[in-house]
């Protein structure tokens, strides 16, 4: 894309503190899902806002806890508020509004009749928690499985060891999102779903059509296939998080949470850039 004296303004950061913080736009987004202070205890003195912001540095560089700038609040308190949101599922109700609001500003029905779905392995640390070995792609660590809706925005996530192959974790990934997109019906997946062992299983949980895009083994040159592509792309906009580079986390509850955070900021960035238009 062409830089322009329309298209700048919607992707400068630099009057930002820095280029991970939200602007008054994103924020607005976002706000009014924080939770409220509670009733008990000591006034909340901490800014909601700069805790986001702390969370977003890190998914964006990559840091550790203990690296965070002091000019976010104390990491501990960070740290705190991001295992409360991961247990309360917060950022998964957030997510799921913004790629309703998402798809609605694209003309599109707020609930997604089509997916794609794929995986990516990815190595583990010395962290622990659980793992595996991809033979396929001689990795060992874990595999991030998501869904995507046409758009290529993430409609259902879920992480396992890398020793899990696409069809058996498959079943386990759409049964998760049966219930928040009811219309979501039609997947189109690789050849690593084929298979009538996968089709049995999803025959239980729902009513689901599964169209497999293979690969022409007669074509050696790169070759762009229908739809795959599409989930491809997300795993790039999320790996412009530098925390995905790898999976540092020793639970799967953290490393998903990093995943939607790291969608959430896709999301916001996406969203707030209709302003300008």
């Amino acid at each position: 894309m062409a830089w322009t004296d329309f298209t700048r303004p919607q992707y400068a950061r630099r009057a930002l503190r820095y280029a991970s913080d939200l602007t008054d736009r994103e924020w607005s987004l976002i706000a009014p899902f924080m939770p409220p202070p509670r009733r008990r205890g000591r006034p909340r003195k901490t800014d909601m806002r700069e805790v986001v912001n702390a969370l977003l540095y890190i998914a964006s560089t990559g840091c550790q806890w203990r690296m965070l700038p002091k000019d976010f609040p104390p990491f501990s308190t960070v740290q705190g508020y991001f295992y409360e949101w991961r247990a309360t599922d917060l950022w998964n109700r957030i997510n799921h509004h913004l790629v309703m609001e998402t798809r609605k500003l694209e003309g599109r029905q707020a609930s997604p009749t089509a997916g794609v779905i794929d995986s990516q392995s990815v190595k583990t640390t010395e962290s622990g928690g659980i793992r595996g070995f991809d033979a396929g792609k001689k990795i060992n660590g874990r595999k991030r499985h998501i869904i995507v809706d046409t758009l290529g925005l993430m409609v259902g996530l879920m992480v396992h060891g890398a020793d899990v192959q696409d069809r058996d974790g498959a079943p386990d990934l759409l049964k998760s999102i049966r219930h928040r997109w009811p219309w979501l019906l039609h997947v189109f997946a690789d050849g690593g779903y084929a298979g009538e062992k996968l089709k049995s299983r999803l025959k239980k949980i729902g009513k689901w059509t599964l169209d497999i895009i293979k690969r022409s083994d007669k074509i050696k040159a790169f070759e762009i296939l229908p739809r795959r592509w599409v989930v491809e792309r997300t795993f790039a906009w999320l790996g412009r998080c530098r925390r995905l580079a790898k999976d540092f986390e020793k639970s799967i509850a953290s490393a998903q949470a990093w995943i939607t955070i790291a969608h959430i900021r896709m999301l916001t960035r996406r969203l707030a850039r209709y302003c300008y238009r």
